[in-house]
């Protein structure tokens, strides 16, 4: 027998058959599902009392997302045994309240105490069933009742005692008996009964940590009411600030104790959270008790209080968990130590000396760095003596800010006369800090530990830095504090510039170029110069005197290659300074000292050309700031005498073309341009001229000129560019002068200049000479012509012009082709000049 058909058609045709199968089958099972889905949903439309005819369904398409559920089975069961436990207190409440009452004294301990027996005793049954949730329900609702409980035996049996006592004594008896519930509980009932299963994890946790309860709620629950009894016995026995005080402390020492239990977390919690809550109340209220009080016993025995607040902190430190946890215990017992040590000091010693007695005791902190305690403990320890430390600079900043911006007040009344001492120049204006005697000495004190940390290496360079600064104000605000005499005071800020400037080389020196010590000292340098040229102001010989030194002091300071950059612009700031001192010694007016202050600005390029060879670029920059800022202040006082204005500008500009000289500072040649320009401008005003040809024709010829050179020099540069903006200077301001001047000679100077412009555009075809000069020659026509047609417009019966407009427009209708072709070549042939 042959095979009919050949093997491989046949094979094709079982392929094919085999493909239609399995689409049919996926038909037939799509089929399927929405049957079964059909079915199920009318069998929960059934089920519902009341429902209506189902709708009809349909399939779903394949890829659709099934709807998503709002809320999950275990939140909608939190929800509702919330709400009926909720509901079930407040019934408790309103027949505690209300329906009292209504029955006798046997009734109402039986209602109460058998409702209260079972709302406890069923969570112990329903743990067991693994209903944990609403096991917790219940048994909130039992710890309320019991709340109730003790509420009806006030009102039965105590209804004599006071009110403060008995709730001390219930809420103690209360937060004990839930603890032995909550502890009872899990006795009571196996862990894998306790309503979730039992994880392979959690059992393999460390040992430190506890295992859940059974009930999650009584022992916090306990805890929290743990809180108060103290509080509210001391309360109903009248007791004093201070037992108050140990109350609070001592119910934060029992909440240290329970953070510090291993525990389950929701306890920790709520023990950490009374731990603080109680022990900032506890240390707040001891440290004004201590501070407060005015007799050294009662500051001792804030003291006293404070140091208990230390014991428990640094308690909490040693058994913490955390090493976050012990260093901040830590850092609290500290700063408590120096609270109640500085409370007793201030009642011992005069008030100028209490900040420096707190801030020996904060660095006697620092001692606990050589103690074998822990490292986060001695962490904690050392951050409260820094924050002491901080503190007392922060006390001394009124001092340090008053002997700096005090003797700015001079500026108004310069000259007014010797002051008394150096206090009394610089504080004439601002009133005297308390206690500031002993500032400098803590300054120092705080410097020298910086120093020593530096020297240790420990945050370097910051630590050097802030010894820096620190000793500059000590040094600073001591002849203030001392009241030396007036000039005695200058030669010591004086001594202080002096220092600083060597300090600053001395640390470039070390570090081989610019350093954060070496910046710091310059800065302060130079802050100190301020200071000291501010307080110079009392008095003119110390003024000029004063100036004159530090001009010449940091000058001098410019000559050291790693200083220059800052010294020179504060010396040329001086040296502007000082010739305006001169000039104001001298009896110049304003606008004549403006010409003694220009000096400065010529100095400043000299310095700026020899920074730029000897290559220090950033030296040259702000040499020459300080340059401009001097000519600035020239152009200040020169404003108001336009001549000697005018001869300020033109010297500025000579400077400016100077320093355009060098390669690198070609751009200042156009600065030297506009200010020779706001020269001559200057000039004419002072003159009174007002023909706007003066102004213009020079800056025109002075574009024309440079325009042609730029042209000569590249041909390929267009007429706009070369010649637009030297012609349009002028051409323009004299058109607009033309239509005001009612007399013939300016415009026949402008149209012959028009017509120049125009044949020289048209001789060397440049596009701009021509479009400019035919465009002002037209418009001086036009000037010439007006009034000749404004009479024939006149003359002529009012349709005239609109009939010879609408002739006109008929024209160039018929010939509008033509007049684009007319257009296009003229712009084809203005396009061709260049």
């Amino acid at each position: 027998m042959t095979n009919i058909p050949p093997p491989a058609e046949e094979l094709r045709l079982l392929d094919a058959e085999l493909r239609q199968l399995d689409a049919r089958r996926a038909v037939l099972l799509r089929r399927r599902e929405w049957l079964v889905h059909v079915l199920r949903t009318a069998s929960a439309q059934r089920s519902v009392p009341g429902a209506g005819q189902m709708p009809p369904v349909w399939p779903v398409a394949p890829g659709a997302a099934a709807p998503r559920t709002e809320a999950t089975a275990p939140g909608v069961q939190n929800v509702l045994l919330l709400l009926g436990g909720i509901l079930l207190t407040v019934a408790a409440i309103a027949f505690t309240l209300v329906g009292w009452g209504h029955l006798g004294i046997t009734g109402r301990a039986l209602v109460l105490a058998a409702v209260t027996l079972a709302a406890l005793s069923a969570p112990v049954w329903l743990l067991r069933r693994g209903l944990g949730s609403t096991a917790e329900a219940v048994a909130a609702l039992g710890m309320a009742l019991t709340v109730l409980d003790a509420y009806a035996l006030h009102e039965v049996a105590f209804d004599g005692s006071g009110g403060l006592g008995y709730a001390a004594a219930a809420s103690a008896v209360l937060s004990a008996a839930w603890a032995a519930y909550g502890a009872a509980a899990g006795l009571l009932v196996p862990r894998s009964d306790a309503g979730s299963p039992a994880r392979p994890d959690r059992a393999r946790a460390g040992a430190g940590t506890a295992a859940r309860p059974a009930l999650r709620l009584p022992l916090p629950c306990a805890v929290v009411t743990a809180q108060v009894p103290l509080l509210l016995w001391a309360l109903a026995v009248d007791a004093g600030p201070h037992t108050l005080t140990a109350v609070l402390l001592v119910t934060a020492a029992a909440d240290t104790v329970v953070a510090l239990r291993p525990a389950h977390a929701p306890v920790r919690v709520v023990g950490l959270v009374g731990a603080c809550g109680a022990g900032a109340l506890g240390v707040l209220s001891a440290g004004w008790l201590c501070w407060s009080a005015a007799a050294p016993v009662a500051a001792a025995r804030g003291a006293a209080l404070l140091l208990l607040a230390a014991a428990i902190a640094l308690a909490a430190a040693r058994y913490a968990p955390k090493p976050e946890v012990a260093l901040c215990a830590s850092l609290a017992a500290g700063l408590c130590l120096v609270a109640g040590a500085g409370g007793v000091l201030r009642a011992w010693l005069p008030g100028e000396w209490t900040v420096p007695g707190c801030l020996a005791l904060g660095i006697a902190l620092l001692t606990a760095v050589r103690t074998p305690l822990p490292r986060p403990m001695r962490q904690g320890v050392v951050g409260a003596s820094l924050v002491v430390q901080g503190l007392a600079v922060l006390w001394t900043l009124p001092l340090v800010a008053g002997t700096l911006l005090g003797p700015v007040a001079l500026i108004e009344r310069p000259w007014s006369g010797t002051p008394l001492d150096i206090r009394d120049a610089v504080f004439q204006d601002a009133a005297w800090p308390s206690y500031a005697t002993a500032a400098p000495l803590v300054l120092a004190a705080v410097a020298g530990v910086l120093a020593l940390a530096e020297r240790r290496a420990v945050r370097r360079p910051a630590s050097g830095v802030g010894a820096l600064v620190l000793a500059w104000a000590a040094v600073v605000v001591t002849p203030v504090v001392l009241e030396l005499p007036y000039g005695a005071g200058l030669v010591a800020d004086g001594a202080v510039v002096v220092v600083a400037l060597g300090v600053a080389e001395r640390a470039r020196r070390g570090t081989g170029g610019p350093s954060a010590p070496a910046l710091t000292a310059l800065v302060l340098a130079l802050v100190t110069s301020v200071t000291l040229a501010l307080v110079s102001l009392a008095t003119e010989a110390g003024t000029i005197a004063v100036l004159l030194a530090l001009a010449a002091l940091f000058g001098v300071a410019s000559t050291r290659p790693g200083l220059v950059a800052f010294t020179a612009p504060a010396a040329l700031a001086h040296a502007t300074a000082l010739a305006c001192a001169a000039g104001a010694s001298a009896g110049l007016r304003p606008e004549h000292t403006a010409l003694l202050v220009l000096v400065v600005p010529a100095v400043a390029a000299l310095v700026a050309a020899r920074a730029a060879r000897a290559g220090r670029s950033a030296a040259t920059v702000t040499v020459e700031a300080a340059g401009a800022g001097a000519a600035l202040l020239a152009l200040t006082l020169a404003v108001t005498d336009l001549p000697v204005l005018a001869s300020v500008l033109a010297l500025c500009g000579v400077v400016a073309a100077g320093t355009a000289l060098r390669p690198e500072r070609r751009r200042a040649g156009h600065a030297a341009a506009a200010l020779f320009l706001l020269a001559a401008w200057v000039r004419l005003a002072a003159w009174e001229v007002t023909t706007p040809e003066a102004y213009t024709l020079p800056v025109s010829v002075a574009a024309l000129a440079v325009g042609h050179l730029r042209r000569r020099r590249d041909p390929s540069v267009s007429s706009w560019t070369a010649h637009g903006a030297g012609l349009s200077v002028t051409l323009v301001p004299s058109l607009l002068a033309m239509w005001g001047d009612p007399h013939w000679l300016r415009p026949l100077l402008l149209g012959t200049a028009a017509l120049a412009v125009t044949l020289v555009g048209a001789r060397s075809r440049l596009q701009a000479p021509l479009v400019l000069g035919g465009g002002t020659l037209a418009l001086v026509a036009l000037h010439e012509l007006a009034p000749y047609i404004a009479q024939v417009v006149g003359v002529l019966p009012r349709w005239a012009p609109p009939a010879l407009a609408g002739l006109v427009l008929l024209a160039l209708g018929a010939t509008y082709e033509q007049r684009l072709r007319d257009a296009r070549r003229l712009r084809e042939a203005l396009g061709r000049l260049h």
